[in-house]
């Protein structure tokens, strides 16, 4: 009885995987071992780092708004409590635009925070 290969299968199954590693450095883009072993861990990689980007982004806003809110003399804490106070309901992600694009927009908005806070 004569033994069974792989075949078409095996080699759309490898043929896959080699086209996912196309790019790859050295070994990864041309052995199927090398290149599936770096396929697995870059799909861990990828899929932490769709959750780390959404934390990225909000350390990048709060930054933002700590800076110009400090330009405006108060702290970013102070700014986010008197805004509450106030009953400004804006997210972070609008809040760093405002700064970033529209100092003077921003400015009233520390003035409405700072007089919540009062």
């Amino acid at each position: 009885m004569p033994r069974v290969k792989g075949g078409t299968v095996t080699r759309k199954r490898r043929k896959k995987i080699m086209k996912l590693a196309k790019g790859y450095r050295g070994a990864k883009h041309l052995q199927f071992k090398a290149a599936s072993t770096q396929l697995f861990v870059s799909s861990k990689y990828a899929f932490r780092d769709r959750k780390r980007r959404k934390s990225n982004f909000r350390r990048l806003w709060i930054a933002r708004i700590n800076a110009a809110a400090r330009q405006n003399d108060i702290s970013y804490s102070k700014l986010m409590h008197g805004l509450k106070l106030a009953g400004v309901d804006i997210n972070r992600k609008m809040l760093a635009d405002i700064a970033y694009n529209d100092s003077k927009t921003f400015a009233q908005l520390a003035d409405t925070a700072k007089k919540a806070l009062k």
